[in-house]
């Protein structure tokens, strides 16, 4: 932003002469500015972005610098890419949209003891008019300069897509040198799939709905092959180019994995309404149809006019798609893709072959949740809770443990905290908690969530020290996950309680086949160890 050239200084125009504020010291290496017109917003550029600026410069006391206005065409520059003296630099990053200031640039933060001959003596002090007209946004998406994302176009909202949700992109990759290397205008993809360009799966991370960027991207994060000037998968041609990439992101459907091990998988077509859904034991008005692999249709429930009504955890849908419209909200329309193994007890699961899907196109009507806890009186509670816990053991013996651990863990809620019981109802409400906690671990124990088991028992054994069950079971959690002594401590406990109980012995035994494999092998390693050493 310097010139050889001698050219006319700007002109001072009236708003020049009534600045809105008084000169201010921007930091502490002696950078003035005053403002001659307010910004338009409150958000300021950051380091990296592109900003536009018109400008006029000069030397204090001396000869004039560049301008833009005189030609027209803004001055574009990266905030803090050294690709301007320091002074602009710091400047131009407290600037707002529309903003106008004076710029008074110390030696230090321009050209030095050096300066920038013929036209800028060494230890210039330096006076720029800058207009901030606008920035884009650039953003290092991997935080290695891999993958720089300039903002052409804001998108709507808040929200951005997550690993796993499908996405809908338009995009266009060119070389360097400009020449095409593929183009899309509708490119559907799972993010967690990584596509045939990370660049693209990386940003459409960092994207609103209907945003569009530019991507500089560096060769490591470019297509995986191409061939023909088409990206394609399973062509022996690498292609190792930085590339320009202009990308829109159209459109996105979450995906949700219920389970947690994407054997129960929701796909959301239409967003539903607010933040609420069904827990256990709501009432929901659905309608969904199920079809197989092959697209025919097994099975249809409820219509706009009457909607298939039920109760949320009783058993009444198979458990995958039970799970799944528990975490829909009113109005969302989804697709529940359900792995086989849920459906043991339905009239699909003798149409499924092992290792197959079944597809669950879902509409939740509404719902409506069971009556609130601080609704009832304590027989209510006691009653409901000895309802749950029925339910719960019946999900048990059929093998179904996390709708059972649900029951549980729902009685446990109503009644540990509650002060309310009468003496007596202590007692029942009492015993009701210890066998909630117990049968509860046992479902853990069942899913192999050994340390949520142990920690159920713990809390029973701080009410009842003595409790055969609690230190059975911890011993079985504690075994699982290799902590031996612990297991020991509890077996020797329980056994002194009750010598004679069989499967407190059984445990005791497989105890001690673990202990003994424990020694030989490290036996086995102290032996390897003493063969290295003679050698």
């Amino acid at each position: 932003m310097a010139s050889s050239e001698s050219k006319p200084c700007w002109k001072t125009k009236t708003e020049d002469k009534n600045p809105t504020q008084q000169e201010k010291e921007i930091r502490k290496q002696g950078l003035k500015k005053q403002i001659l017109r307010n910004g338009s917003s409150w958000q300021t550029p950051s380091r990296g972005d592109e900003v536009q600026v018109h400008f006029s410069g000069r030397i204090k006391g001396g000869a004039c610098l560049d301008q833009s206005r005189d030609i027209g065409t803004p001055f574009k520059f990266k905030l803090g890419q050294c690709e301007v003296i320091k002074g602009l630099d710091e400047g131009v990053a407290t600037m707002k949209k529309g903003e106008r200031a004076i710029f008074t640039i110390p030696p230090n933060l321009a050209y030095g003891e050096v300066g920038n001959p013929p036209l800028i003596p060494p230890n210039s002090t330096l006076v720029y008019d800058i207009e901030m007209i606008s920035w884009r946004t650039i953003r290092d998406i991997t935080g290695d300069g891999g993958i720089l994302k300039k903002i052409i176009k804001e998108g709507e909202g808040w929200a951005t897509p997550r690993d796993g949700d499908e996405v809908l992109v338009k995009y266009k990759s060119s070389l360097e040198n400009g020449m095409l290397v593929s183009e899309s205008d509708n490119t559907e993809f799972y993010i967690s799939d990584d596509y045939i360009c990370p660049a693209i799966s990386r940003t459409v991370k960092t994207m609103r709905r209907g945003e569009k960027a530019e991507l500089a991207v560096k060769s490591s994060y470019s297509f995986k092959e191409v061939v023909n000037g088409t990206a394609t998968m399973g062509v022996i041609a690498p292609l190792a180019s930085n590339l320009t990439i202009e990308i829109e992101l159209i459109s996105w459907k979450s995906v949700v994995d219920v389970t947690g091990d994407k054997k129960v998988v929701k796909k959301i077509i239409k967003p539903g309404e607010g933040f609420d859904h069904p827990n256990e034991g709501a009432i929901v008005k659905v309608i969904y149809t199920g079809t197989l692999e092959d697209g025919s249709e097994f099975e249809s429930k409820g219509s706009e006019e009457e909607p298939y009504e039920f109760v949320c955890l009783e058993e009444q849908v198979n458990e995958g798609l039970d799970r799944a419209i528990m975490t829909m909200k009113k109005g969302e329309q989804a697709l529940v893709t359900v792995g086989a193994e849920f459906l043991p007890s339905f009239d699909a699961s003798r149409m499924v072959a092992t290792g197959s899907l079944v597809y669950y196109r879902v509409q939740l009507i509404e719902f409506t949740k069971e009556k609130p806890f601080w609704k009832m009186d304590t027989s209510e509670k006691l009653e409901f809770c000895e309802r749950k816990k029925h339910d719960g053991n019946l999900l048990f013996k059929a093998g179904k443990f996390w709708c059972a651990s649900k029951k549980y863990e729902k009685e446990n809620y109503l009644i540990e905290f509650d002060h309310s019981f009468t003496d007596d109802e202590k007692y029942q409400a009492q015993t009701l908690w210890l066998s909630c906690q117990l049968n509860n671990a046992a479902c853990k124990l069942k899913m192999d969530e050994f340390l949520q088991a142990s920690k159920l028992c713990t809390k029973v054994l701080e009410v009842d020290p003595f409790n055969i069950k609690a230190l059975y079971r911890r011993s079985q959690a504690y075994l699982r996950i290799s902590e031996l002594e612990k297991a020991e401590e509890d077996i020797r406990r329980a056994l002194r309680i009750d010598p004679n109980n069989r499967d407190v012995k059984l445990v005791h035994k497989e105890l001690k086949d673990k202990q003994m494999e424990y020694v030989k092998y490290q036996s086995e390693i102290f032996s390897s160890m003493l063969a290295k050493m003679a050698n």
